[in-house]
């Protein structure tokens, strides 16, 4: 290994220039007029694989965007990892509130400033560069690699599924490697075992035909925004705590190592309500506040629909209003069952003279990947390798979708190798990606082959 960590160091130069001309390309994968540019992209991705020593590389159509695919399978017996990224990154916008040109990278800080610098071309790029180090010094791998890199994980991965199931045996491993996760802070370096998934439900509530006057009909006709209202109040109690019946029955606890991980952490409920903009944290007061985001179910309302909302008063009881209601799902839940106890429970609620419609708009199942897994195992060990410090092992709050579609359909668990920062500014404005993170990330992927 100390030969190819020298060769990674020896090589800084060339594949900071490298990251630069990827963070170029305008990927853009959600705008129709960025289409060649999209396409650009994959192809300079597919050249560079094949430049950094990968084999039978391929672009292959999805209907949509392209996804490129490379391997070296030479390693007889070993396992295989099936390493994960997009190509594709989100729109600019506002490109006023940008301090440098987003496809201009610029290095500010300690830091390269660019669209896609941390979601996800620069943590692909350590894997893509952590391979090359292994092939150009030891001329072979210590396992089976394969590259699954997509170009429309931005833009909901419309083709995704559809094409795992199409190319299973092409893709087929023994577990997915990917990075599209921050540390908890600076000095605190992470492996991420679980994702939340999601229940989205839109309900309406549906009284008289038309809009009626509040003084003749107030009183004896049930008003279907007060219904709503009644029905949201039911939701929850005042701590938080979800209320529909069986709807924790599913959630798993979390280990002793776990929450003795999270004790580690340096959360502050200060830095935490500064970040939020609020002046107090909420929520189910037996649960620390990273117990909440990480191990417990959350319900929100996203939106109300209804009534009159013009300048001045109209008064008038209205024919129905509407609200969109996302149930953030923790390990061991389906969003499923939760969409159907969801639509029970809000229907026994509904009183006479009142039509309830509830339907499930969108979901994703969470995942759960144990810290004991010999795979997430050899990656803390590659993580302490490269950054001098033993991982925390904590679980994510927001879904990555994908994670259960290699689940469900390659049967391949995914290793989640936290390689950004919580302020790399993803989706937004002045994106940016650590040098450090990047170059020992580079050597935590050298490191993540020869643990596995």
């Amino acid at each position: 290994m100390e030969s190819v960590i020298r060769f990674i160091d020896k090589k800084h130069d060339n594949y900071l220039n490298e990251l630069r001309d990827f963070l170029k390309i305008q990927s853009i994968s959600s705008d129709s007029t960025k289409n060649g540019e999209t396409r650009r992209c994959a192809e300079w991705v597919a050249s560079n694989l094949k430049s950094s020593g990968v084999e039978n590389i391929q672009i292959l159509e999805t209907g949509g965007h392209p996804v490129v695919y490379g391997d070296y399978l030479h390693a007889a017996d070993k396992p295989t990892v099936l390493i994960y990224g997009h190509y594709d990154v989100q729109p600019v916008d506002p490109i006023e509130a940008w301090g440098t040109k987003p496809f201009e990278p610029v290095i500010k800080g300690g830091n390269i400033y660019a669209r896609g610098a941390a979601d996800d071309k620069g943590k692909l790029f350590a894997f893509i560069k952590g391979v090359e180090a292994w092939l150009a010094v030891r001329k072979a791998l210590p396992i089976n690699v394969k590259f699954f890199i997509e170009g429309e994980e931005e833009c909901g991965s419309t083709h995704t599924d559809s094409f795992l199931e199409e190319h299973k045996k092409l893709l087929a491993a023994d577990a997915v490697a990917l990075s599209d996760t921050a540390w908890f802070a600076e000095g605190f370096p992470c492996i991420q075992t679980a994702l939340r998934g999601l229940c989205y439900m839109e309900i309406t509530v549906k009284g008289p035909d038309h809009d009626l006057h509040s003084g003749s009909f107030g009183g004896i006709v049930a008003n279907p925004l007060n219904v709503l209202g009644h029905i949201i109040a039911g939701l929850q109690d005042e701590d938080g705590k979800i209320l529909i019946p069986g709807f924790y029955d599913d959630v798993l606890k979390p280990t002793d190592e776990e929450l003795e991980g999270f004790k580690k952490l340096p959360y502050n409920d200060a830095e935490m309500k500064r970040c939020a903009g609020v002046s107090s944290i909420w929520g189910e007061s037996e649960f620390t506040p990273l117990e909440r985001i990480w191990i417990r179910p959350t319900l929100d309302v996203n939106g109300l629909i209804g009534g009159y909302t013009g300048e001045g008063s109209k008064t008038v009881i209205t024919t129905r209003g509407t609200a969109k209601i996302s149930m953030r799902l923790v390990a061991d839940q389906n969003p499923v069952k939760i969409a159907k106890q969801f639509e029970q429970y809000v229907k026994k609620m509904a009183p006479k003279g009142i039509e309830l419609e509830a339907k499930k708009l969108t979901s994703a199942y969470p995942v759960h990947f144990p810290a004991s897994s010999k795979f997430v195992q050899g990656a803390s060990r590659a993580m302490e390798q490269a950054f001098g410090k033993k991982p925390t092992f904590i679980r994510e709050a927001f879904s990555i979708p994908i994670t259960y579609s290699f689940l469900k359909i390659l049967n391949a668990p995914s290793v989640l190798i936290a390689l950004g920062h919580p302020d790399d500014n993803l989706h937004g404005p002045n994106e940016k990606f650590s040098l450090e993170h990047f170059f020992g990330g580079i050597k935590m992927a050298a490191y993540f082959l020869n643990e596995f």
